[in-house]
């Protein structure tokens, strides 16, 4: 965790962008991510800005309605929040928007502070799906009842080791990465104009694990696996076996990111 400077300013912001056309959120060496563009943005006005931290990674294709990220400027540096929002997203690709930008404590951290994250993930169940959602939602023909999955999706919520539905990173950790995560909310909240709506709200997420999530829900729901295999699941695998799909990152989106109040009293 990087310490606070007093000779900094911090600023939160919050992104929403079309994660379609990225390679996801976390900088790599193609520079066409969320986080590469945004850093770009900013130092462009100001090289001193050393990088732009966000709440959490998403994968390529995710879009976000709500992630959270901070940077840090020199006190000589006059720019206030709402000129930086104005400046940078006047540089940004339209598919990327800093919807608000205000100063916070530097006690403040994207990542490290945050309680709760939220994501979306839309499924469209007509016989055929509008163009207008394509890479906005996932495409299952003829879907069973909903009734059913929201029995499924309920089996998520509590606490759990979640190894079983997240993908490895091959980064050298995955052995010993704390897999334990608490699901407050697994639910369907809309299935209106035959779109699902799936709401995850969670302390933390692994991997993919959303995308685990939804598509074993859907094969349990299509009877491909039984609730009882995904209970085991559930309960911490030590073998390395794996939630039975991955679904695509169509259809999902970070919509909130929950920060505890006392950081709201710095905000200005």
């Amino acid at each position: 965790m990087d310490q606070p400077c007093p000779e900094i300013k911090r600023f939160r912001i919050d992104v929403a962008y079309d994660g379609r056309p990225y390679s996801g959120w976390q900088s790599q060496i193609s520079g066409d991510t969320i986080q590469d563009l945004l850093l770009a943005a900013f130092t462009s006005i100001c090289p001193a800005i050393g990088g732009v931290q966000g709440s959490g990674r998403t994968d390529a294709g995710v879009s976000a309605s709500k992630q959270v990220a901070h940077f840090d400027v020199p006190v000589s540096w006059r720019m206030d929040a709402g000129e930086w929002q104005r400046a940078v997203n006047s540089i940004l690709p339209k598919a990327i928007r800093i919807m608000e930008c205000r100063e916070v404590s530097p006690e403040f951290h994207a990542r490290f502070s945050a309680m709760e994250k939220e994501y979306h993930y839309r499924i469209a169940t007509a016989d055929v799906m509008s163009p207008l959602l394509v890479g906005l939602a996932w495409h299952q023909r003829q879907f069973p009842d909903p009734e059913n999955l929201r029995e499924v999706l309920a089996l998520y919520e509590g606490t759990h080791d979640f190894r079983a539905f997240s993908a490895n990173r091959n980064d050298g950790f995955d052995a010993e990465r704390d897999t334990n995560r608490t699901i407050f909310c697994a639910d369907i909240v809309d299935s209106a104009d035959e779109v699902l709506v799936l709401r995850f709200r969670g302390n933390g997420f692994l991997y993919k694990m959303v995308r685990f999530l939804v598509g074993s829900a859907v094969y349990c729901v299509n009877g491909r696996i039984s609730r009882a295999e995904m209970e085991g699941l559930l309960e911490g695998v030590e073998s390395g076996e794996k939630a039975p799909f991955c679904a695509p990152p169509d259809g999902l989106s970070l919509e909130n990111v929950t920060y505890p109040e006392t950081f709201d009293h710095f905000c200005t």
